[in-house]
């Protein structure tokens, strides 16, 4: 029996009936796929930028003890005490973590980075060195950023690759994401790099109160909007490419 028979004989002369069409995601035509998995793969890709920086939680671990450590100050206008202060926020942060048995990677950062300037302003009993090491730690991190997009090793792609699954395969297999991270790492440089512009000439001019409180004002929002370029871009990038781990299979 030719295959036009059976067609005919399953369906009837006039095809299939209006109730047996395949529904919305059965059956596509040949030659047009879904956009639909690729939307999804990238708005997922895009997603993991915040998580990767520690989400608003690890925005504020980072944040507050400098606000803390101002405050302290003014009402004091004692280095050690307000140094003290900002130590002791940031050791409830890493017992509040520990206690709901949450990650303690950016509260932990955040402990070291104060324990650093709190060391360093106690030392020197220069209250605006607090901030040095932050300011530092900006400048080194904004270079290190602009040297990994120059090498096409872009940074962004690095702390992504792991959490989306694709590891490195966006470095040979996927050229349409090297772009795009090393896109999202000039952003960064540029948006991030705004920071010691901006405070370092205040440091040097002695005035505590102006930098820190300019301090804690250019705290999140920079890296919120560098997130969020970020996110843009990788929403329009092509879905990363899930990278294929060798395992060996178990012996039966």
């Amino acid at each position: 029996m030719s295959d036009e028979a059976i067609r005919v004989g399953a369906h009837g002369p006039q095809g299939p009936r209006d109730d047996e069409q395949p529904g919305p995601g059965v059956y596509e035509p040949a030659g047009q796929p879904s956009a639909e998995p690729e939307r999804d793969a990238s708005k997922e890709a895009a997603e993991t930028v915040l998580k990767a920086f520690g989400g608003v939680r690890g925005m504020v671990d980072m944040t507050l003890p400098g606000l803390v450590y101002i405050v302290a100050f003014n009402i004091t206008h004692k280095v050690p005490t307000a140094a003290w202060s900002a130590l002791a926020l940031c050791a409830v942060f890493v017992v509040v973590r520990l206690a709901r048995r949450e990650t303690i990677q950016h509260a932990f950062s955040g402990v070291f980075g104060v324990a650093i300037g709190a060391w360093i302003s106690m030392k020197t009993g220069k209250a605006e060195d607090f901030y040095l090491p932050g300011l530092l730690w900006n400048v080194g991190y904004c270079l290190a950023l602009a040297v990994s997009a120059l090498v096409r090793w872009p940074m962004i792609g690095l702390m992504l690759g792991p959490i989306t699954g694709e590891m490195f395969t966006w470095r040979k297999q996927n050229p349409g994401r090297l772009a795009a991270y090393t896109r999202a790492t000039w952003a960064w440089v540029l948006i991030m790099g705004l920071k010691p512009v901006i405070l370092f000439p205040l440091y040097f001019t002695h005035n505590i109160n102006l930098l820190g409180w300019l301090k804690v004002a250019l705290g999140i929002p920079p890296l919120l909007l560098a997130m969020y370029v970020t996110w843009r871009i990788l929403l329009t990038a092509p879905p990363p490419i899930k990278a294929e781990l060798d395992e060996e299979e178990p012996e039966e």
